[in-house]
């Protein structure tokens, strides 16, 4: 696919960014960037060498929402339309029929994936950065959910994410007034997880990455991935059978003998399975 809204690079320890490039217009989000986003991931979950992704914007925003020139097509046409066509890449699909829909997708990828927020995020961004596993920020930029100053409803899971994130208060005040809130707050609320200088925020958070996949084996991040966001539609009882069979499973795997020795000799591991 060529590469129009999106740039894609991967360095050399095995991580993928994803730069949303539509800087003039603070990466606000259209059809084709969904659909390169979309393609994207999928390139990155199917590559062996790929072991974690970072997302960020280019320019001043990370992505500040519906492009405002495609929702007023939308208001003058009466409808919403939203620009994917039915063959879009569908990048971790069939790893639960929960995770199957738009952003849900991310919860069947393989590898984790970190919002790197660069500038504002608005509606849809907003979505895009909740369903990252992590998200770093710079300091003082602006988020909102947006939805309401335009007669939407809550977008892409927001409402039912949010109130995961920050608990149901704090999602209610977000979610009911659509208010602007800054980074700062966010990291006070848990929705952020660190603040980075704008400077330092990409390095920075590429090297969280970095640490993250060296300490932890491949397939513990793969599968505790996938127990986390699994759980939160399964009662209590079946994350612990589930948590049991697992440990069954990977306790047999060269990763497991190399995470145990590399404990016993105190150095880092050196994952088989990463060769």
């Amino acid at each position: 696919m060529e590469l129009k809204n999106t740039e894609y690079e991967v360095d050399s320890q095995g991580v993928a960014i994803i730069w949303l490039n539509r800087p003039h217009r603070m990466n606000a989000w259209t059809g084709r960037l969904h659909t390169e986003y979309r393609h994207l991931l999928e390139r990155a979950n199917s590559d062996t060498a790929v072991r974690a992704i970072v997302v960020t914007g280019r320019g001043r925003g990370f992505c500040v929402g519906g492009d405002s020139q495609a929702l007023s097509g939308h208001a003058d046409r009466g409808g919403y339309d939203p620009g994917i066509s039915a063959d879009i890449a569908k990048p971790g699909f069939g790893t639960d029929e929960h995770f199957d829909a738009s952003f849900a997708y991310h919860f069947g990828l393989d590898k984790p994936v970190i919002a790197a927020m660069n500038g504002p995020a608005a509606g849809v961004g907003l979505a895009l950065a909740c369903f990252a596993d992590l998200r770093f920020a710079v300091p003082g930029v602006k988020f909102t959910t947006a939805h309401g100053k335009l007669n939407l409803p809550a977008e892409y899971g927001l409402s039912w994410m949010l109130p995961k994130i920050v608990g149901l208060g704090r999602a209610n005040d977000l979610l009911l007034t659509s208010r602007v809130f800054t980074s700062d707050e966010a990291l006070t609320l848990g929705f952020v997880n660190q603040i980075f200088a704008p400077a330092e925020l990409v390095a920075r958070t590429v090297a969280y990455a970095h640490q993250l996949i060296v300490s932890v084996s491949p397939n513990s991040l793969r599968q505790t991935r996938w127990q986390i966001y699994k759980d939160l539609h399964r009662d209590v009882a079946s994350a612990v059978i589930e948590s049991e069979r697992l440990i069954e499973d990977m306790a047999k795997e060269e990763d497991f003998k190399e995470g145990i020795a590399a404990l016993v000799e105190k150095r880092p591991p050196d994952w088989p399975s990463v060769k």
